[in-house]
């Protein structure tokens, strides 16, 4: 294999793993004021994702970092092309970060409505815009001969991308129920299960939609067994969450998310960013590459770290993996989380 080859499954890999960890923090985050009747409630679910969310974002900075180094024609088309996008999402994540932070600073029930108002703001446009995104990066946008992005934000707004964001949101909302049900005893389990059960139906029928258009216009041969492995994890989830095994439930979503991200991923190769304008202007794994020493530095240095970042997010989830129960939250508003 290509060291161009193997960069793009790693940034396929990296993106994978972002979107699978940080879709049920979105998701958490959405269902928020559905789960939370009691400030002791929104706590609760708060809690859930308040040890790992910062950690799960690292895959996000390393996939950008990855893109940056290994394809820096792609990653300057796409970040200037998407600007606005990209923008908007990275205020919604400050905002979000920023809320999970301060929430919790004053005892007052009017301050942490601000807040809890700002965490679903940061959780909902992200899981709709990176929807948006990658739906366009797998169908192509507007690119002149110097891989210039010919475009604007409506161009982005297409739709067949639209229905990608959609399909992320509702996706990202089923994972974030699974996991708070998972995750969680008493009320706010109970209504996680039931809002697994509502949301799970449309994540199917949309997801389902949005993946046969992919592979009728888009796809590969080989990426057919991914669709039928994302619809398959979406049911099993459903099923497993209709018969209280949440962890199954939570495997399923997983696995869905995964298989989602093959399909895109597998329908764009080899190029990283088709142009509509002229097949010739597109960005593919050899020209938007960068030289093949920097590709073999950055092999090795992947070599060594990938291990060390795995083993430790991995511990992370195993010390925390305990439910939360509302009996758990100190009566005190300034401890921390929140």
């Amino acid at each position: 294999m290509e060291l161009t080859d193997l960069w793009f499954v790693l940034i396929a890999v990296l993106w994978t793993g972002y979107l699978v960890l940080e879709g049920f923090d979105f998701g958490v985050g959405m269902l928020l004021p559905f789960v939370g009747r009691t400030d002791n409630d929104r706590r609760v679910a708060i809690n859930t994702i308040g040890p790992v969310w910062d950690g799960n974002e690292v895959w996000l900075l390393v996939a950008g970092g990855a893109t940056f180094a290994a394809f820096p024609e792609w990653y300057a088309s796409l970040f200037s092309g998407f600007y606005l996008a990209l923008l908007i999402i990275l205020v919604a994540l400050i905002v979000r970060g920023v809320a999970f932070e301060y929430r919790g600073k004053i005892d007052d029930p009017g301050w942490r409505r601000m807040w809890d108002r700002a965490i679903v703001f940061g959780s909902t446009v992200p899981a709709l815009l990176w929807g948006v995104a990658l739906a366009n990066i797998v169908a192509g946008v507007p690119l002149d001969a110097d891989h210039e992005f010919t475009g604007n934000l409506f161009t982005l707004l297409n739709p067949y991308a639209l229905l990608g964001g959609l399909a992320t949101l509702l996706v990202f909302a089923l994972h974030g129920a699974v996991f708070l049900a998972l995750k969680t005893e008493g009320d706010v389990r109970d209504r996680a299960n039931r809002l697994a059960s509502r949301i799970g139906l449309a994540a199917v029928v949309v997801g389902a939609v949005f993946l046969i258009w992919t592979q009728l216009a888009y796809g590969a041969p080989w990426t057919w067994i991914f669709v039928v492995l994302a619809a398959a994890g979406l049911v099993a989830a459903l099923v497993a969450n209709a018969g209280g095994r949440e962890g199954w439930a939570f495997i399923g979503t997983a696995v869905a998310i995964l298989a989602v991200s093959v399909t895109l991923f597998g329908s764009l190769y080899p190029d990283v960013l088709p142009s509509t304008t002229d097949p010739a202007n597109s960005l593919t794994v050899v020209n938007a590459a960068s030289t093949p020493y920097t590709l073999m530095i950055m092999t090795w240095v992947a070599v060594v770290f990938t291990p060390i970042v795995l083993i430790y997010q991995s511990w992370t989830f195993w010390v925390f993996r305990r439910r939360i129960r509302p009996t758990d939250i100190p009566a005190a508003a300034g401890l921390p989380l929140r």
